[in-house]
């Protein structure tokens, strides 16, 4: 008698473990979305602006232009990160580079102005 109410014990506890990590999986979310750039000055540049409060992981790859981030979403949001790429001087799918920030990026940087990924 004793053994079930053990075994019960581990089987309730075993369940409640499991639906507290699935739970807490939502709120992990990984995407991936295109930023505009040319070097590894962009790189950094564009890693650093999407690395806020909530990111766990970035990563740009400048061959394909796509931006991985694993982030929470309880603490930012996928438009919260792209806006801060944007502001930062790189477009991305969801909103345009900041003007006065691409202007201010070094010659080396100019994506729009024809210049090739290096």
């Amino acid at each position: 008698m004793k053994t079930i109410h053990i075994l019960t014990l581990i089987a309730i506890m075993l369940l409640a473990t499991t639906s507290l990590l699935m739970a807490q999986n939502k709120k992990i979310q990984e995407a991936e979305f295109r930023v505009d750039g040319v070097c590894d000055m962009c790189k950094t540049r564009i890693e650093n602006a999407a690395y806020i409060k909530g990111v766990k992981l970035v990563e740009w790859n400048k061959e394909s232009q796509k931006l991985k981030v694993v982030y929470n979403t309880e603490k930012t949001s996928l438009e919260t990160i792209q806006q801060n790429v944007a502001i930062a001087g790189h477009s991305t799918e969801a909103f345009p580079a900041d003007s006065l920030a691409y202007k201010n990026l070094p010659s080396c940087c100019a994506y729009n102005d024809g210049i090739e990924v290096h």
